[in-house]
């Protein structure tokens, strides 16, 4: 696995829209994440022909991806967010460009793509760092967001995950000035549910949105035969379409039928969202649909592999606060102390 090397302030990093424009609905939001991005990491946000183009054809955004892989200036590759048909962009991307000179690609939800696309040709990645969600909106960039997005893309080291304390599903409308200075609706969170077995896991990492990983399997585009899956840490978070526990247990138990749960060290589920904008609930309900999930991960995966350590509640997903962890680095999972770290070199 090719770890790509860090930049350094003052360089210079792609911000694409391999799926959704975020940046082109919600303008003010995006450029006060570019500002934000210098004012923590010292780099220089660089944007291409489609980061702000709504619509723009699979082919455009691939041509964009392929133009920042090819461009020894830049460092880094960031996405603005996820959407939901980027597995569409992928059968553009050109293997020898990313392997040619290997660079940090952040991004999570629909990036899921693109992380498998990266994994699957033996470069290594970073979960998380959607610049419109983590760094635009609200007074501040979360601490814990600062600090795993520098150790991604400057510094390298370890560090140890620890829960935030409070969490939110979304934020203010971007569409309202108040996007910029407010926080969502953040609650107290709980602790983190550990359960499979008492044991220390350090493995690679692979995984994502359990969605897009079943839309993955589904189109053939993924690589059973890899060699990190064997006592590797899986990673599996939900995004905010909200599926119920049911349809999260079908998918995670297809996976225990490929085989894929057994093989696994460590499975580490991410909190999951649970309301919307559009679909707001209330305290107890939400409560609820965590538990529900929770529930259905500790008992599916454990059924398929009781060696397996266990943690649920991480907030590496689509809820904010967020880690960024990586994505086929290494991750070290403590099941008799209950601590995980993330080794970002």
């Amino acid at each position: 696995m090719i770890t790509p090397p860090k930049a350094a302030p003052g360089d210079r990093v792609a911000i694409l829209s391999p799926s959704f424009a975020a940046p082109g609905f919600a303008p003010a939001v995006h450029e006060q994440a570019m500002r934000r991005l210098t004012e923590v990491t010292g780099l220089i946000p660089v944007e291409y022909p489609t980061t702000r183009q709504l619509g723009a054809s699979a082919t455009d955004r691939a041509a964009d991806f392929n133009a920042a892989l090819a461009d020894s200036s830049i460092r880094a590759i960031l996405a603005s967010i996820g959407g939901e048909d980027q597995i569409t962009v992928v059968p553009h991307l050109d293997a020898e460009l990313a392997r040619r000179d290997p660079k940090p690609f952040l991004g999570y939800s629909d990036n899921t793509n693109i992380l498998n696309w990266l994994w699957q040709n033996g470069i290594a990645g970073f979960y998380g760092g959607s610049t419109q969600v983590q760094l635009g909106p609200g007074p501040a960039v979360d601490p814990i967001h600062v600090a795993s997005l520098r150790a991604a893309l400057l510094t390298g080291e370890q560090l140890e995950l620890a829960e935030p304390g409070e969490s939110e599903d979304f934020g203010v409308d971007w569409r309202d000035p108040a996007a910029l200075t407010t926080y969502g609706d953040r609650e107290p969170t709980q602790p983190w549910r550990w359960a499979g077995a008492q044991q220390v896991v350090d493995g690679a990492t692979w995984g994502g949105c359990i969605e897009v990983l079943h839309e993955l399997m589904t189109a053939g585009r993924f690589d059973d035969a890899r060699p990190e899956l064997d006592g590797g840490v899986l990673l599996l978070e939900t995004s905010e379409e909200l599926i119920p526990a049911r349809e999260f247990g079908w998918i995670l138990r297809a996976m225990g039928e490929r085989g894929l749960l057994a093989r696994s060290g460590a499975i580490l589920v991410a909190r999951p969202p649970t309301s919307e904008h559009e679909r707001l609930a209330d305290s107890p309900t939400r409560a609820r649909r965590r538990q529900e999930q929770s529930d259905m991960a500790v008992d599916l995966i454990t059924s398929y592999n009781p060696d397996a350590v266990v943690v649920v509640g991480i907030p590496f997903g689509h809820t904010r606060p967020q880690w960024i962890v990586p994505y086929g680095g290494r991750m070290r999972v403590d099941g008799t102390s209950q601590r995980v770290w993330a080794d970002y070199g």
